[in-house]
């Protein structure tokens, strides 16, 4: 028997997934053999030696030591796409919350009351002229980063009217493909940075992106352009973005990140991280997640790691999976082949397939010999027999 634990609250959708004649979740951390997360942080958690996976339910997983995790042979698993639709509606949200003025406009309109032959009403036409804005037909957009996220968000722009300009070194071939021919694609950032009325980032937070939007790439911009972060709070430094508000080289942020910092700063948009709160969001995740775990522990297939490589076999049915996790091993298919040539049972290979990420590999093998046992490999961090 398998068993789950969960940090947050997961949804139904993605529990009910997992077949309860081969899975149980539990509340105990330190008997799971895989835990679904969703923000919760796991950076200084010890893992227990039952822990063979872990689920993100969502994209982002600056909350999991997934380098700590790969040396354990740990795989953590993301979901990307799952929540897509929702952060990029709440983007398009954003931009008219700022083009359009909508939250002082709302709260000026909640404040009327009627003053004798000054009705609200009139009160509403003589004052409505302080709050006006700008279409997004026409403006341009400046997309950094055109994963499942940033993509749609380019895309739907595109259906808005606007001009749209893409930034992605690491675009995947399928992400590409899935871009309207609308969108711009540019080779340096600041290609694109002069015309942009608007500028959305959709990165990951990493040691590479961290501080990423400065002030070299705000000063580039258009002037009065509205910066928009849906990605993480530390892609964008804090410093450069109040400087380039209270110059007016920008003339807003809209931000999913709460921060003491941030909530000080003039012309800024805060809502509380609710790019995937919404119910379709998060079953679509839990969904996933859940899928991913499954699909390890019962194939041993890994789909959508963040430190292991992408390897699978498809479906098990009858036979039986031999699952390798290995580091620095350049060839890691070859060095278990040649390894379970002298392994006490008789294994006839049907299918292997395996590869490597950096300095971890993984090699998955189906077999239909009778396996008892899996010899010891220099190299290899886990293995498991899969019936």
């Amino acid at each position: 028997m398998v068993k789950i634990a969960t940090l947050n609250k997961i949804s139904p959708a993605g529990l009910n997934r997992f077949p309860k004649n081969h899975f149980e979740i539990t509340e105990q951390l330190d008997e799971a053999n895989g835990i679904l997360v969703r923000s919760q942080k796991m950076l200084d958690m010890d893992f227990s030696d039952q822990l063979y996976a872990i689920g993100r339910a969502g994209v982002g997983f600056n909350n999991i030591p997934i380098d700590r995790c790969a040396e354990e042979g740990i795989v953590v698993f993301n979901t990307p796409g799952a929540n897509a639709n929702g952060v990029k509606e709440l983007v398009i949200g954003g931009m008219l919350l700022a083009i359009r003025h909508i939250l002082p406009a709302t709260d000026w309109a909640s404040s009327l009351e009627d003053a004798g032959d000054l009705t609200v009403e009139k009160q509403t036409e003589k004052g409505k002229s302080q709050f006006k804005g700008s279409d997004l037909m026409g403006k341009t957009i400046g997309v950094v980063g055109l994963g499942g996220i940033g993509g749609m968000v380019a895309n739907v722009c595109v259906d808005l009217g606007m001009t749209v300009y893409g930034y992605d070194p690491f675009i995947s071939t399928h992400n590409a493909h899935r871009l309207y021919q609308e969108v711009q694609l540019v080779q340096n950032m600041n290609d694109m940075l002069p015309f942009c009325d608007f500028l959305t980032v959709h990165l990951h937070a990493n040691a590479d992106t961290n501080g990423m939007i400065d002030t070299s790439v705000l000063s580039a911009l258009k002037t009065g352009a509205i910066l928009l972060n849906y990605s993480r709070a530390s892609i964008v430094d804090f410093k450069s973005v109040k400087s380039a508000l209270e110059s007016g080289k920008i003339s807003a942020y809209v931000t999913d990140f709460p921060t003491a910092d941030v909530l000080t700063l003039p012309h800024t948009i805060v809502t509380p991280h609710l790019g995937a709160s919404t119910d379709e969001a998060e079953d679509n995740c839990a969904i996933m997640a859940a899928n991913e775990l499954i699909d390890y522990f019962e194939n041993g297939n890994i789909v959508n790691s963040v430190n292991y490589p992408r390897i699978t076999l498809g479906a098990r049915r009858d036979q039986t999976r031999l699952s390798f996790l290995t580091k620095g091993i350049d060839s890691p298919v070859d060095t278990i082949i040649n390894a379970l040539k002298y392994s006490p049972d008789d294994i006839h290979i049907n299918q292997v397939n395996g590869g490597t990420r950096g300095d971890f590999g993984y090699v998955l093998i189906s077999t239909d010999s009778d396996v008892s046992k899996l010899p010891e490999i220099e190299g290899v961090i886990r293995s498991r027999i899969i019936h």
